[in-house]
């Protein structure tokens, strides 16, 4: 079900409209002295694999940041940068972390000691995963760091070959539809079995 999205509006009373959404308007080996394996979910993660990819740097917390506001226009595209860099920043930064967590279970598997040294360091690290962190890793440990860094290229050519923009597509309107629908049968006051009665009493 593929359909047209658009965002109209600002904030949090935007209005997604999708061209199949009328409807809506009529109605882990474990050894001694070896940190157990890295589960995904762990401490440089905390509980959601995606936390310190995220999360905003720590210099930029204490600034003053600016209030983004999408504002809707008349096309698909939306008010929005035509280069889509932020996008293309956090797809890289995102095959990083993914490299970091297969070079972890690599080094788990055949060399606890190196294991245990990158456990520690992805563990307290609190820039992300962007250029920052590939540059400091270089700085500690540069052969860790080229074990990442053609890993990342390697994953990332993996799924360019497997990607499916239009299924990509469809998923993203398909979600937007599913949510709508939710949100409407939240929202909708189903007759009760006094009025049905009443009615047909009357």
């Amino acid at each position: 079900m593929a359909g047209a999205v658009c965002v109209v509006g600002g904030g949090s009373s935007s209005l997604v409209e999708c061209a199949s959404c009328n409807l809506l308007r009529q109605s882990s080996i474990g050894r001694k002295h070896i940190p157990p394996r890295l589960d995904l979910s762990a401490s440089f993660l905390d509980s959601s694999p995606n936390r310190a990819f995220f999360s905003p740097p720590t210099n930029l917390k204490k600034k003053h940041r600016k209030k983004l506001t999408v504002v809707g226009v008349g096309g698909l595209g939306g008010q929005y940068e035509e280069s889509y860099e932020d996008v293309k920043r956090q797809i890289v930064d995102y095959f990083t972390y993914k490299a970091v967590r297969t070079v972890l279970n690599q080094l788990y598997e055949m060399n606890p000691p190196q294991y245990r040294w990158f456990y520690n360091y992805v563990a307290s690290n609190e820039r992300g995963y962007g250029k920052t962190f590939i540059r400091e890793l270089v700085k500690d440990k540069l052969e860790l760091a080229e074990r990442v860094m053609v890993t990342r290229l390697h994953l990332y050519g993996r799924w360019i070959k497997k990607c499916d923009h239009v299924e990509m597509y469809e998923r993203i309107s398909d979600q937007n539809l599913e949510l709508m629908r939710e949100r409407l049968i939240e929202t909708v006051i189903w007759p009760s079995d006094d009025t049905n009665t009443n009615t047909n009493t009357g």
